[in-house]
C-alpha cells in the first residue's frame, strides 16, 4: 500500500467521508436507475452517513444481500451523525435560553421567549437522550 504525499513530503489527508481503497480490486460493476426523488433520498442518506453515494449504496445492498433485514449492516454513522447534529441544536437553544435567563436576572422580568426556549431545551435534550439510548442498544 502506498501513501500519497504532498509536494512538501507530508502525508496527504484523504477527503472527508471517503473510504480507503480496498486491497482486493473490485472488478464487478452494478448499475441501477432512480427517480429524482429516490436519488435525493439516496444522496441525503449517504451525506448523513458521511459516505459517497456509491459506497453507501454498495454497503446497503451488501447488508441486505447478506441477510440483514435491519440497518445494522450499514455502519452506525447515520446514528452518530444524528447525535452530533442534535448536540449542536441543543447547544444553540441552550445559548438562547441562557440569554433569556440573563435578561430575567438583569431586569427581574421574564421575557416572552424564556418559557419556549426552556421547553425546547428539554424537548431536544430528551430526543438526544433517546438517540443515545438507541445507539447504545445497537452497539455490539
Amino acid at each position: 500500500m502506498t501513501i500519497a504525499h504532498t509536494s512538501q513530503g507530508h502525508p496527504a489527508e484523504r477527503p472527508a467521508g471517503r473510504r480507503t481503497r480496498q486491497e482486493a480490486k473490485r472488478l464487478r460493476r452494478v448499475e441501477f436507475t432512480l427517480t429524482e426523488e429516490e436519488f435525493g433520498e439516496l444522496d441525503a442518506a449517504a451525506a448523513r452517513a458521511g459516505l459517497a453515494r456509491g459506497a453507501y449504496a454498495a454497503q446497503a445492498a451488501l447488508a441486505t444481500a447478506r441477510g440483514g433485514t435491519d440497518r445494522s449492516g450499514i455502519p452506525l454513522r447515520e446514528a452518530l451523525a444524528e447525535v452530533i447534529r442534535s448536540a449542536g441544536l441543543v447547544r444553540r437553544v441552550g445559548v438562547n435560553l441562557n440569554q433569556a435567563v440573563a435578561r430575567l436576572n438583569a431586569t427581574g422580568e421574564r421575557s416572552g421567549d424564556l418559557l419556549p426556549y426552556a421547553a425546547e431545551s428539554i424537548r431536544r435534550a430528551r430526543r438526544l437522550d433517546a438517540a443515545a439510548e438507541e445507539l447504545r442498544k445497537r452497539l455490539p
